[in-house]
């Protein structure tokens, strides 16, 4: 497998009042997650109602970003890349990219960390690579 290709150009997210104060942070360098004030637990995608208690006492909390790989598939093709399932410490797992890496040493289980690629229109969408 090869290498994946640093900095690859990505999309600006469709931004709504709901999903606005996220991507504000993302573009500032910061992955945030939701979490409730009733129940303690964090959860991805951040929402105004909790998944697990359903309360509406809920918040963006920044994450540490770092998180560990659940599981991976790698596309090979004429820009390879991987879509994983990551794991955060805080608990919730997302549906990311793994980048900036040799795919063929991914593993499950093996330390990520969050890095932020630039869409060029004041946003940035987060990935993460090898830790």
């Amino acid at each position: 497998m090869s290498e994946a290709k640093p900095k690859a150009k990505v999309r600006a997210p469709k931004v709504n009042f709901e999903t606005k104060a996220f991507w504000d942070a993302t573009a500032q360098g910061k992955l945030n997650v939701g979490k409730c004030d009733d129940c303690g637990e964090h959860y991805y995608y951040p929402r105004p109602l909790c998944p697990f208690c359903f309360s509406d006492k809920t918040r963006l909390a920044e994450c540490s970003g770092n998180g560990v790989i659940y599981t991976y598939s790698v596309t090979m093709g004429k820009e390879p890349y991987t879509i994983a399932y990551v794991t955060l410490a805080e608990g919730p797992t997302i549906l990311t990219n793994i980048v900036e890496c040799d795919f063929a040493k991914l593993a499950i289980g093996q330390k990520v960390k969050v890095v932020f690629y630039d869409t060029g229109e004041g946003s940035a969408v987060p990935m993460f690579t090898v830790a």
